[in-house]
């Protein structure tokens, strides 16, 4: 080992090896500006929308196109909502690390970069799809910047809630993407993203309760109960749960993703009512609200997934 020291010291000073290092440096903040993980979720759900709304699969380059402009538009809303929140980021151990807080770049590039990626996504949504599914990508942003990072954030316990309606604008993209239109299964497919995110962000804000108080943020686990936080994660998951089944009756689905449906609810309402329970007794953990917050993104994950499948199954 001692006679590979030298050799290995002799790569990492190699000029080509300090490049990449250094782009690496240069371009994981703002990366990381966009929120990678929460993008995933939002294509997750805007491609198997398109499937349905298609009846069968759309076009490899308008599936591409849609999921680019997709992407962008929602890293620019979270790399401009990162910019306003990097004061209260520097307060909260879940966001310490955040580029704007650990001076990885500046706010005023930070800016600049989620401005740029806002603009590219209406202009790449316009000319690559249409007009409808570029102005739907505009307004998540515009919605998710201003009612909820600017407005309801710092001032309402139902921030998420109502602030979570940007959040299921991508399926509206989606559905508008395939058939220029919009009509009752992409709204009800909105419902469904829009009654999921209280209960599963809530979830994660039970675990980080004492960040949001440092902050002085008054998401509902920080200013309310434990007992009424988790009673209202319940409701909202049998209300999801409803939803998830009225779709398959709106947009006409089978018998495979109704029953799947079913059991993927059945699931989440149980591991919410045992979250409740356990609030009532001796104490929900961090640990457990945990435990809801990850299901709760399997759930929607494999929820959309069998969507497109019984779609495909049924219509190819």
């Amino acid at each position: 080992m001692a006679s590979q020291a030298p050799v290995l010291r002799g790569l990492r000073s190699m000029p080509g090896l300090r490049s990449i290092r250094a782009g690496g440096a240069r371009v994981g903040p703002y990366v990381a500006l966009t929120k990678p993980r929460i993008i995933e979720l939002l294509l997750v759900t805007t491609l198997p929308t398109m499937v349905v709304a298609k009846r069968g699969v759309p076009s490899v380059g308008l599936m591409a196109a849609t999921l680019v402009g997709g992407a962008l538009a929602a890293g620019g809303a979270n790399a401009i909502n990162m910019y306003v929140d990097r004061d209260i980021d520097r307060l909260m151990h879940r966001t310490r690390n955040r580029p704007l807080v650990t001076g990885a770049m500046t706010p005023r590039a930070a800016l600049i970069f989620a401005v740029t990626l806002e603009v590219a996504a209406f202009f790449e949504l316009w000319s690559l799809v249409n007009l409808l599914s570029a102005i739907l990508a505009a307004s998540a942003t515009a919605f998710y910047v201003f009612v909820y990072t600017l407005w309801l954030k710092r001032r309402s316990s139902q921030n998420i809630v109502i602030g979570g309606a940007a959040g299921a604008v991508p399926v509206l993209v989606g559905w508008a993407a395939v058939t220029g239109t919009l009509s009752w299964p992409p709204v009800v497919l909105f419902a469904i993203i829009f009654i999921w995110t209280p209960p599963h962000f809530w979830a994660l804000a039970v675990r980080y309760r004492d960040d949001y108080r440092a902050a002085d943020v008054p998401m509902l686990p920080a200013v309310a109960s434990l007992v009424r936080t988790t009673r209202e994660i319940l409701l909202y998951t049998v209300a999801l749960v409803a939803v998830s089944l009225l779709f398959a009756a709106v947009a006409h689905m089978g018998v495979v993703y109704t029953a799947t449906a079913a059991v993927l609810g059945a699931v989440f309402v149980g591991m919410a009512g045992r979250l409740w329970w356990k609030a009532r007794g001796d104490g929900a953990t961090g640990r457990d609200a945990m435990a809801v917050f990850g299901y709760s993104i399997t759930y929607l994950t494999l929820l959309f997934v069998v969507m497109a499948g019984d779609i495909l199954i049924r219509y190819n």
